[in-house]
């Protein structure tokens, strides 16, 4: 069963690829029971929610403060301990750019910015929120409040951009990569965490995987990430599995959560996780975390 024509465009003039598609509903989602409309591109195997509910009703105060079923934890209250992994991170950044206009596009409450000003970086936001995106500000960050397809930012400005668990909640994906690579400076690094839905942990969780959630409008794999940024004149990419910082950055950053003792018992999950994210079977990630690292010509 194809989509009617009407949602086939929309979705179709999205398109971040060749813009071929053949778009048909997949199915409805099934985790925690959100029921969301999940298509399919035949041609790509790009998946999309849609329709989709409209950004501004997602993104409330009690999105940023843990208070939603689905929702964003409120950093400011473990912000000691997500420095561990934000600083681990903006060390492997360093390898390819280590100074310059730092772009965090989601910066929430500004903590990750924070540490890429220590780092020696200008640091600068984008952020949907009202709520968070003032309270950046307030750290005295520059902050595009809005959506970034919206925000009026120069072109060639920016030595580093990052969309951390980001860019599956943007609409319009083409022009959101166009205009990633236009305000990002040739030999800019642009960094993006998603999740890979080609890994073994998406495929076999089907309709029940934890990442279809409300806010979530597109699914990336890197298969389809490579493609998008190739075309846009990123030659150089890196893919790392699971994360692209350390093993001790994320269980340093996991005490903010810790309420006992017994909390540590959580490590050894993490340390399991974290392994078997670096492992594939038959040229397939077993895990469906993913960082991915690109280099604008």
């Amino acid at each position: 069963m194809s989509l009617d024509l009407s949602r086939q465009k929309i979705i179709q003039e999205e398109c971040p690829l060749t813009g071929d598609c053949d778009w048909e509903p997949l199915y409805r989602s099934e985790f925690n029971g959100f029921n969301l409309p999940i298509q399919i591109c035949k041609t790509c195997g790009f998946q999309a929610q849609f329709p989709r509910p409209e950004p501004e009703s997602l993104y409330t105060e009690e999105y940023y403060t843990g208070n939603q079923e689905f929702t964003y934890r409120d950093e400011r209250q473990t912000e000691k301990f997500d420095r561990y992994v934000w600083f681990a991170r903006l060390k492997n950044i360093s390898k390819f750019k280590s100074s310059g206009n730092f772009l965090d596009i989601g910066c929430s409450f500004g903590g990750f910015l924070e540490c890429a000003k220590e780092k020696g970086f200008s640091p600068y936001g984008v952020e949907i929120s009202p709520f968070s995106a003032k309270q950046a500000e307030a750290r005295g960050f520059k902050v595009w409040q809005g959506q970034f397809l919206d925000a009026e930012i120069p072109e060639n400005f920016f030595d580093v951009i990052t969309l951390i668990e980001v860019i599956e909640h943007l609409e319009n994906p083409k022009e959101v990569f166009n205009k990633l690579a236009r305000i990002l400076k040739p030999g800019g690094l642009l960094l993006i965490q998603t999740a890979n839905f080609d890994a073994w942990q998406a495929m076999e969780a089907g309709k029940n995987y934890h990442y279809y959630l409300p806010g979530h409008v597109y699914y990336y794999s890197a298969k389809i990430l490579r493609k998008i940024l190739a075309i846009r004149g990123f030659e150089r990419q890196i893919t790392y599995l699971g994360v692209d910082f350390p093993l001790s950055a994320k269980l340093l950053k996991s005490r903010g959560s810790f309420s006992s003792w017994k909390d540590y018992l959580k490590w050894f999950r993490i340390f399991f996780y974290h392994f078997k994210s670096k492992l594939s079977q038959k040229g397939i990630p077993l895990t469906s975390s993913m960082v991915h690292y690109a280099i604008k010509k």
